[in-house]
């Protein structure tokens, strides 16, 4: 049974070099994908992600790029804060009821 180039996991350093060989040495992505045993969608998939993203492209497992963890981390801010807001706006009430 053959598992395909989705389901293998290669890693940052690995796609860097191989868009890079594609780049510098002026390969084919035909010839780098017969050469290397993958196929030709997945490193057209890597050269995108490479154009659009730099070296910041293919972060490791479990790891954001920075601006998908800078958003990440704003919308935690915004629930941490709508939850203060939630119990401020129940102490209110509270005391409010109090000094009637």
């Amino acid at each position: 049974m053959e598992v395909s180039d989705y389901e293998k996991k290669y890693d940052k350093k690995f796609k860097l070099q191989t868009v890079q060989l594609i780049h510098e040495q002026e390969k084919t992505v035909a010839q780098t994908a017969r050469e290397l045993g993958l196929s030709e969608n997945t490193l057209y998939r890597w050269m995108a992600e490479f154009r659009k993203d730099g070296e910041q492209a293919f972060p490791s497992s479990g790891q954001l790029k920075p601006d998908e963890k800078a958003l990440r981390d704003l919308q935690k801010k915004i629930r941490d804060l709508e939850k203060e807001n939630e119990i401020l706006e129940k102490a209110m009430h509270y005391f409010a009821k109090d000094r009637r």
